[in-house]
């Protein structure tokens, strides 16, 4: 099976939502940069169809802004090549195809380290995971068309399950390594649902504290849409270990996902704005993780790179990213 056909299937798979989505995407392409210049590429079609005008069109931005706009996409694209490259691999065996990952000025997209297919016992988890993969590679997609010439190249990725990959490190650093001392989030469905883990509610704050800071209106609506997505994605996942912890105490399902959390929340600074999925008297769920006004926390994007690159420290690399993210933004925070 080709690279190319996977891709084909993991799209093809959400297709009964495919429809609203090209119509955003569409109306999303067809918005200009007014004062950078910058033309956006249509999403879908042919070159011969005519492009609606966009209703409202957003309203126009400075250079400066129009940037930062780019610049906080570019930051999310990093982040759903690292999501897509995971699920899409677990679910098929192989990842993106070339032309999804190159970036919009032809440069290369980078080497992915790890991820193979996950033999599935649950059909249940089977079934979630197929739909994510096809919201996770949707979503590449989505910006990549967005950002257009102006889209950054897939850049390096550790998905590996080994000794040196880092899902171990991660898992190192929570206490939840397996007895090899290593943590292979493709040897069972029970380490896929903690693989994700680590990824969904990082991907949730994410998109809650970047909206702050992109100006165009289109844009801005297309990151309330996928931070819905994830915040499904991570509500899904949780639900999913809640259950089968406590079918199967054994298995220590909630107690590895709140060692997780701490290990996230010991990473992005002094404040606690991480949680498992556990209540506080571990006898109640904790699916919607939110502060006492019910409201789902933020980061920063700095805070975002501390919990990917595994480190406390300013860097512009480590962990998932280990050569670093592309673009503008690609510094974690210092919180040693």
């Amino acid at each position: 099976m080709t690279d190319q056909s996977v891709l084909t299937q993991v799209l093809e798979a959400g297709d009964r939502r495919r429809d609203e989505r090209r119509r955003f995407m569409k109306t999303a392409a067809s918005a200009s940069i007014a004062a950078g210049g910058l033309s956006l590429l249509a999403a879908c079609g042919n070159n011969n169809t005519a492009v609606p005008t966009p209703t409202p069109t957003p309203t126009p931005t400075t250079s400066a802004s129009a940037q930062q706009d780019l610049d906080v996409l570019n930051f999310a694209l990093n982040l759903e090549y690292l999501e897509a490259q995971f699920y899409v691999r677990a679910v098929y065996g192989t990842g993106l195809p070339d032309i999804a990952t190159a970036g919009g000025n032809g440069a290369a997209g980078g080497t992915v380290t790890g991820g193979r297919q996950v033999t599935f016992t649950d059909p249940v988890v089977a079934q979630y995971a197929r739909e994510i993969a096809a919201d996770e590679a949707a979503h590449v997609n989505f910006l990549r068309s967005v950002l257009g010439s102006a889209a950054v190249a897939q850049p390096a990725i550790n998905i590996d399950g080994g000794a040196n990959g880092a899902f171990t490190a991660a898992a190192r650093a929570a206490g939840v390594v397996g007895p090899t001392g290593t943590f292979d989030p493709y040897a069972s469905d029970e380490n896929f649902l903690l693989g994700a883990f680590i990824f969904e509610d990082v991907g949730v704050s994410a998109y809650k504290g970047a909206a702050p800071l992109i100006t165009n209106k289109t844009y801005l609506e297309a990151a309330a849409g996928i931070l819905a997505a994830e915040a499904y994605h991570a509500g899904l996942v949780r639900t999913v270990l809640y259950v089968k912890g406590m079918r199967t105490p054994a298995l220590m399902l909630a107690e590895s996902a709140g060692k997780i959390s701490d290990a996230r929340d010991s990473l992005d600074g002094p404040s606690d704005d991480d949680q498992g999925i556990l209540g506080p008297d571990a006898t109640q769920s904790n699916i919607v993780p939110t502060d006492a006004n019910g409201i789902a926390y933020s980061r920063t994007t700095g805070q975002v790179l501390n919990i990917v690159y595994l480190s406390k420290s300013a860097l512009v690399g480590g962990g998932f990213f280990p050569s670093g993210i592309n673009g503008n933004i690609r510094t974690s925070a210092n919180n040693a």
